[in-house]
Parts: structure tokens; C-alpha cells; sequence
């Protein structure tokens, strides 16, 4: 029994409207090159190997916006600390924190606290197959929904990520800005048509690793494509030029003043950032966000210590500097003697052992050892 596809050639129950029929055969006719080089050419990454959807969920969240050099220091660790939806379910939050460390854009850890929460209570502990009740936990949306669906349970769910878009603009030469929701119809369109009637999956899987080893942003490699014969871009000579460039955004550079308060025993004062908003809840040394145009770091890490009782004038450090997709942080570091200072609420102090079970960013790691904290 053959099952049903739509009338343009794509996978069973996904409408094309976006898609003339010649693009939807394009689109179907790739996969089996791609499926083909996929099987000999894929990266051996530790996800790839298992079958537990949470183990792939987890792996899927954490690679979003992530090296996945950075993810496969991570993955397992997270995974040993936290085996199963249950297991991290039942976690403290800051046990949560920790083991993110590093990863950055830790919304995705709470979010994915959340649903494993979620899921023990309204799923009996097992991710739930079906995408609209999997779509419904917090963090996830349609490309982790497509993405981990496809992989666990072999859902006929597309993906479309950076990699993703990359080699559709150019297969299929995609002129403008594709970040417009006409393109972004288009490309799921073309994702969900190169799904066909082969395993979905590994199809996601082929299009995201041929975006990120072979049709890269800069040089792509088109003598190494499966599919480079019937790559629109590579005929016109625009592999180089196309998907057209998003509009660089000016990122503003903001300026801080850090203090690091540190005890001849080698302890150091950290305080927890609020728990909403940028690094909500994570710890960092006592700061202070300087106004626009204010080039006085010296006077706010004095305004610093004698909030927290320092005695003494602080003495000027190194600078860190750390880059968010929205925000460059400037960090100018002082130190000063801890001796006679308590915590006050929201802080404590730490030794270097501890930061391993401290929500203890990038930027804290920076600043730490920008101002000369023995880690």
C-alpha cells in the first residue's frame, strides 16, 4: 500500500502551495544523493548514535546557536548529570545552571527545565511523540519540534536553520531578503518537499551537515556536493554571493565595572543576577553598568566597595570583553581585599571548586580572570 502524497510530489499531508511543481521534483529528486553522501561523509558526533528522544532532544536545544565543538564538551556531561526527563525534572535549578555553563543563551535551560517538568506531569515521563503536544512544551518550536521529532520517532517534519537555508537559497537561487515571511514559507516549503518518501531524519540531518561542512558561508566546497548539478546558484556563478547577506545590526558596546572582593584564603564574593532578563539568576562578581558616555570605571568599582564594606581604594585590572548577539559587554576589572567584608543578600563567597556547581557564565569566567582570580 503506497501512502498518500500531496499533488505537487512532497511528503504525505504537507501542503506546497509556495512551491511551482518543477521546484517540488527539485527538491525531491536531491535527496537521494544526499542521503547517499550523508552515509559516508557524516561527522561521528555522540548524538548521531543513540535512540532515547531525550537524549536527542537535549542535543538539539544545546546546538542551537552553538558551536558544536562547545556542544560536545557538554552533551554528555549534562546527560550523566541528568540521564532521563525524570532525572532533570526532579533537579534544583541551580544544579540545572551549572551544568549549562558555557553553553550560553540560558533561556534554553530553563525552558528545557520546564518542559522536562511538563512532561513528567502531563506525559508520564516520556517525550511525547505526537507534534502538536511536543510543540506545546515551553522552548520549543517548529525547527526543535521538526528536528526531534524526525531524528527520534522518524516524524515527516522539516527543518530550517542557518545551515539549512544556506543550501536552499543556493540550489534554488534565492534572491532577497530571506528572512521575510513569503521566503521563510518558501524554504519550509522546499524542506518539507526534499523530505519525499525517504526517512526524514536522516534527510534533516544530510541538509544541516551539508550546510555546515560543504555549502558553507564563505568558500563553499561545490567540487565535494552531492547535489552541486542541480545547484541553481553554482549555474549562475552566485554560490559566492548568494543567500544575500541579513542586514548588519550595530551591536552597542556597553561598559561595566567589576569588583573582585577576595579573602587571603582565596575566596570571592559573587552575587546572583535577578532571575529574569539577560544571565537571570546566574552569578557574577559585584558589577556595575556605566551610562552611556561615562568613562569613570575607577569611580563606579569605588562606589562598589563601599557598598560592600571594602576598606580600601580598589586597584584597576585587565579588561574582558564578551559579545552577546544583541550587546557587547566592556568589563573593566578592580580587585580588592575581602578581609572583614560579609555577604550580604543574594551573595556569598565562593572558592574556584565551587564555580563548577555555580550558574557561572562565560562573562563571570572572563572578568574573573581578567582582574587575576587564581582558577
Amino acid at each position: 500500500m503506497t501512502r498518500p502524497t500531496s499533488a505537487q510530489g512532497g511528503p504525505p499531508g504537507i501542503a506546497l502551495p509556495d512551491l511551482t511543481p518543477g521546484e517540488a521534483l527539485a527538491a525531491r529528486a536531491a535527496s537521494a544523493p544526499l542521503l547517499r553522501w550523508f552515509a559516508s561523509a557524516k561527522r561521528a558526533l555522540p548524538w548521531r548514535d543513540v535512540v532515547d528522544p531525550f537524549a536527542i532532544w537535549v542535543s538539539e536545544v544545546m546546538l542551537q546557536q552553538t558551536r558544536v565543538e562547545t556542544v560536545l564538551a557538554r552533551w554528555g556531561p549534562f546527560l550523566a548529570r541528568f540521564p532521563t526527563v525524570e532525572a532533570l525534572a526532579r533537579a534544583d535549578e541551580e544544579d540545572v545552571r551549572a551544568a549549562w555553563s558555557g553553553l550560553g543563551y540560558y533561556r534554553r535551560a530553563r525552558a528545557l527545565h520546564e518542559a522536562a517538568r511538563r512532561v513528567v506531569a502531563e506525559h508520564g515521563g516520556r517525550v511525547p511523540a505526537d507534534p502538536g503536544a511536543f510543540a506545546a512544551l515551553p522552548g520549543v518550536g517548529r525547527y526543535t519540534a521538526g528536528a526531534v521529532l524526525s531524528i527520534a520517532f522518524g516524524a515527516r517534519l522539516p527543518v530550517v536553520d542557518g545551515n539549512v537555508t544556506r543550501v536552499l537559497a543556493r540550489r534554488f537561487a534565492l534572491e532577497g531578503d530571506l528572512t521575510r515571511a513569503a521566503a521563510r514559507r518558501k524554504l519550509w516549503a522546499l524542506a518539507a518537499a526534499s523530505l519525499a518518501d525517504a526517512p526524514p531524519g536522516d534527510v534533516n540531518q544530510a541538509l544541516m551537515e551539508l550546510g555546515a561542512t560543504v555549502c558553507r558561508p564563505r568558500a563553499p566546497r561545490c567540487d565535494a556536493c552531492p547535489v552541486a548539478e542541480g545547484c541553481a546558484a553554482r549555474a549562475l556563478g552566485a554560490q559566492d554571493r548568494l543567500p544575500a547577506p541579513a542586514r548588519a545590526r550595530e551591536v552597542p558596546v556597553v561598559r561595566r565595572a567589576s569588583l573582585l572582593v577576595e579573602r587571603a584564603d582565596g575566596a570571592f564574593l559573587l552575587v546572583q543576577r535577578p532571575p529574569g532578563g539577560l544571565l537571570g539568576a546566574l552569578w557574577e562578581l559585584p558589577s556595575r553598568e556605566l551610562e552611556p558616555g561615562d568613562e569613570r570605571p575607577a569611580r563606579a568599582a569605588a562606589a562598589l566597595a563601599r557598598g560592600l564594606g571594602v576598606r580600601g581604594r580598589p586597584a584597576a585590572r585587565g579588561e574582558a570583553v564578551h559579545a552577546f548577539t544583541h550587546r557587547t559587554w566592556a568589563i573593566a576589572t578592580f580587585r580588592a581585599s575581602g578581609e572583614g567584608v560579609s555577604a550580604p543578600p543574594g551573595a556569598r563567597w565562593v572558592s574556584a571548586r565551587d564555580l563548577a556547581s555555580l550558574g557561572v557564565p562565560t562573562a563571570t569566567l572572563r572578568a574573573l580572570a581578567a582582574a587575576g582570580a587564581a582558577l
